[in-house]
């Protein structure tokens, strides 16, 4: 029962979380930086301070949506933050150009999220089915092999945690070594980027407290 009140209050947190991202971002979407760069030049900045040259920024359509994208190596930026030259925008765009860098550099967590990706789609996909299979022929290896392929999310939202608080640190710290933004442009480009952190460590919470919810399960049907 008390894994299943921390679930509830987990999700509440990552719907709290995902509002407050979006509100925090909604703020900070109007307070524009004293130099008047865009996303796309804070983006390039960071990239190019890095010798990142070969890194292609594009546009794509919709809201936060941004993301770097390694095999294509190329950072999307979205329509609110792509032209804007708002401190959100530029916190965003960073950030991004952070996790370039990132790989760029062989950061440790960011290969192995990468490395793991695979096997982590794979889980998602068996995870469920192998489980209740297991539960309903009471076959428990079956069941417990899902549960290994399940705690493979949950182990990829946790090596994705330092991924995403380290690009934005890089990000943070190219910005204020650049000088392009006041001190008070920069509390709101980091205030924006801590929003959205939280919503890795929601996503995490839930993720954890699923796993010791399944586990329950399947070793309360053995008993």
């Amino acid at each position: 029962m008390e894994i299943y009140i921390l679930l509830i209050a987990a999700m509440f947190f990552a719907v709290w979380a995902q509002i407050n991202v979006k509100t925090t971002f909604s703020k900070y979407s109007k307070v524009n930086n004293s130099a008047g760069v865009t996303g796309f030049d804070a983006a390039r900045m960071i990239l190019d301070k890095n010798g990142l040259y070969n890194v292609k920024i594009e546009h794509v359509s919709g809201s936060l949506t941004d993301h770097y994208d390694p095999k294509a190596n190329v950072i999307r930026l979205s329509d609110d933050v792509f032209s804007s030259s708002s401190a959100a925008a530029i916190g965003v765009a960073a950030h991004e150009a952070g996790h370039a860098v990132q790989h760029d550099v062989g950061y440790i967590p960011i290969k192995i999220r990468s490395a793991i990706i695979p096997a982590c789609q794979i889980g998602s996909n068996l995870a469920w089915p192998l489980i209740l299979i297991g539960i309903i022929f009471s076959y428990q290896p079956l069941a417990m092999l899902g549960v290994v392929f399940f705690s493979l999310a949950t182990l990829f939202q946790l090596v994705t945690l330092p991924c995403e608080f380290n690009a934005s640190r890089r990000a943070l710290d190219a910005l204020e070594v650049s000088g392009m933004m006041r001190e008070e442009d920069l509390s709101a480009a980091e205030k924006t980027l801590r929003a959205a952190a939280l919503t890795y460590v929601a996503a995490l919470a839930v993720s954890l407290l699923n796993l010791l919810r399944i586990i329950s399960i399947v070793n309360g049907r053995r008993d």
